[in-house]
């Protein structure tokens, strides 16, 4: 006999099961109904093992309180008498009368973490119960903490950079008149194996199902940063953040030669299960599962799926498993912004598979990343031609993939090549129109570009999909800056920079729209709070102390900067010039610039900071010879 009977409603059993699971890893001996043979005289045996359990863990759910949980009150009522009673919620529910004197221990939206302080506190009753113990005096528990995570874009040149941590979402474009039908988000799948290392591949799981369902017309389909940060909520509370009708969640258990995922399609109105599917595939064969998921959501969800739609839900992956594992190590690396451990990765996955395509596009993400943080002249251009031939390798591999287009896009853009940058990203927002990281790219070149109004627009349908991103509204921030809208940029970036207090891509933002507004000394003491030595703090503190009347302090930071950065400064440097007024010094930095191949130069026609260079004949000119479209 068990010391713990586990007490719930049948069809909550696939919910049940992490519980179960977490329970035996932490070494508690328990029952239940799963273990019956066939054969069994199930009454009998079920009555012997509740008589017998000194803990009874009875599971509270809209299903279990409803009118159909008669023998699960049947066991609470055993299990009262006799002192074993140990409740928990799985859903914002009342227990039936008479059983409420005792408080239900909370697991709301628990997706199996035993390191989650609800389960902590769970187990320690328990064990409390099953000693004979008292059980501890129950505390308010916190539910668990949502990924905060970190999200950096490319820091290079002198414009406007947006790199965010921490916050939680702040506009509400998503909310409307109520979340459409065919809407849903994908929450990472909890892992059952048994092993932390895993959790990369069951997250992993869950991103491969968003990008195979974003490819399915008109199907809203939440984005992976907001989808991760209501990972602890239950379907109700995320359906209602996110804007969404349908929450599919799930869990993914590995072990040996098998991978089992369970998927479960739960209406956000009602907290009620609308599909459910357990997938038993061998290794390897995770493509299949993905897909078959995918369209079983599809069909839940009565879209049709033309033959164009099925036929992407596959493209751009590989069947070999150990290029998929590389890829989901890189992801994973990648949402922890550790973008060399990522790169290595994703070499990995392309020696396995040469026709990763997705592979080889986030590859060339990661190497314009840190080559345009780390390199410059020569080696920049070389290296930014190899990011270029992978992206364009994964698009030869996979047409008609918006990710591949949306990578070459960032690579040249960084390159220089605006007018190819301009169509690679056309290209990909007509291919995976619902994908929010193109969206995103999308309207941060389109105002870099000066396409303020369109920017606005597609950034609006990103948050739309992604509507808790964390840095959303400093990235807002810096395209209203772009657009001119000063005025509302200053205030989205003050609140900004108010809520993420280390953050320095908004303190930046800041910085220079209220240069732009003539705010010289607030701008001055915002760039004051970056790190000593920064070369944005440089930057902002000679254009500041230059317009407030102390030139020695501003040529003592320009000097500085020129002597911490060098050629890597000279985009700033030309932004320091134009606002001393010395326009020769400031084209003249300008050309340096563009002799070293600076990506910073992708500010030039927006940068407020150039804006008295305006007038003059060789802005125009240099405006053509960048090539802005």
């Amino acid at each position: 006999m068990a010391d713990l009977f586990v007490s719930y409603k049948s069809e909550d059993r696939e919910r049940v099961a992490p519980l179960v699971a977490a329970l035996e890893a932490d070494g508690v001996g328990l029952w239940w109904d799963a273990h019956l043979g066939g054969g069994a005289a199930w009454r009998d045996t079920i009555e012997a093992e509740l008589n017998a359990a000194r803990c009874v863990l009875v599971v509270w759910s809209t299903r279990s309180t409803g009118p159909e949980g008669t023998f699960v009150r049947d066991e609470a009522t055993r299990a009262l008498e006799r002192g074993a009673y140990l409740p928990v919620k799985l859903d914002d529910v009342r227990p039936p009368l008479g059983f409420g004197e005792t408080q239900a221990l909370p697991l709301i939206g628990w997706r199996g973490d035993r390191a989650d302080p609800r389960y902590v506190a769970l187990l320690t009753a328990a064990r409390a119960v099953i000693a004979g113990t008292p059980r501890p005096r129950p505390a308010a528990v916190p539910m668990a903490a949502a990924k905060s995570g970190v999200d950096r874009r490319l820091v290079i040149g002198g414009g406007v950079a947006v790199a965010a941590a921490g916050g939680g979402g702040w506009w509400a474009l998503h909310r409307g008149a109520g979340a459409a039908q065919d809407s849903v988000a994908v929450l990472p799948f909890a892992n059952l194996s048994g092993d932390p290392a895993q959790a990369y591949f069951s997250d992993g799981i869950a991103e491969e199902l968003r990008s195979a369902l974003t490819t399915i017309v008109r199907l809203k389909v939440a984005a992976r940063t907001s989808s991760e940060l209501v990972r602890s909520d239950d379907a109700q509370t995320a359906a209602h953040k996110l804007g969404v009708a349908n929450i599919l969640t799930g869990s993914v258990r590995r072990g040996g030669n098998t991978i089992r995922v369970k998927a479960d399609l739960v209406d956000g109105t009602t907290g009620i299960s609308r599909w459910s599917q357990m997938y038993d595939r061998a290794i390897g064969d995770a493509l299949a599962i993905e897909t078959g998921i995918a369209e079983s959501v599809a069909n839940a969800l009565q879209i049709a799926l033309g033959r164009a739609e099925k036929l992407l839900l596959t493209l751009g992956g590989t069947t070999n498993p150990a290029a998929r594992d590389a890829f989901l190590r890189g992801q994973a690396h990648g949402a922890k912004q550790q973008t060399e451990a990522s790169l290595k990765e994703f070499d990995a996955a392309i020696a396995a598979d040469p026709n990763y395509a997705l592979a080889r596009a986030a590859h060339a993400q990661a190497t314009t990343i840190i080559a345009g943080t780390t390199l410059g002249g020569a080696a920049l251009r070389v290296t930014l031609a190899e990011a270029e031939a992978d992206a364009r390798r994964a698009i030869a591999l996979a047409p008609g993939l918006g990710v591949p287009l949306a990578m070459l896009g960032f690579v040249l853009e960084n390159r220089l090549d605006l007018r190819g940058a301009a169509a690679a990203y056309a290209s990909a927002y007509r291919a995976t129109p619902g994908d929010a990281g193109v969206l995103r790219l999308f309207a941060d070149f389109q105002s870099l570009i000066g396409r303020g109004d369109e920017a606005i627009a597609l950034f609006g349908r990103a948050l739309a999909l992604d509507p808790l991103r964390p840095n959303a509204q400093a990235w807002f921030g810096s395209i209203l800056l772009r657009a001119g809208r000063v005025d509302e940029a200053i205030v989205a970036l003050r609140q900004a920079s108010a809520r993420l207090p280390d953050n320095a891509a908004a303190k930046l933002s800041l910085a220079l729209a209220l240069i732009a507004k003539g705010g010289y000394a607030e701008a001055r003491a915002v760039a004051a709070t970056l790190p000593d030595g920064d070369q944005y703090r440089l930057t902002f503190d000679a254009i500041a102390a230059a317009r407030l009347g102390d030139p020695v302090a501003s040529d003592r930071a320009l000097a500085e900067l020129v002597r911490r950065y060098s050629d890597d400064s000279q985009y700033q440097i030309a932004e320091i010039r134009a606002q001393r007024g010395e326009s020769d010094l400031a084209f003249a930095a300008i050309n340096r610039a563009w002799t070293l191949a600076d990506p910073g130069l992708v500010d030039f026609k927006t940068d407020l900071l150039l804006a008295p260079l305006h007038a003059d004949p060789r802005f125009a000119a240099w405006l053509a010879k960048i090539g802005f479209p």
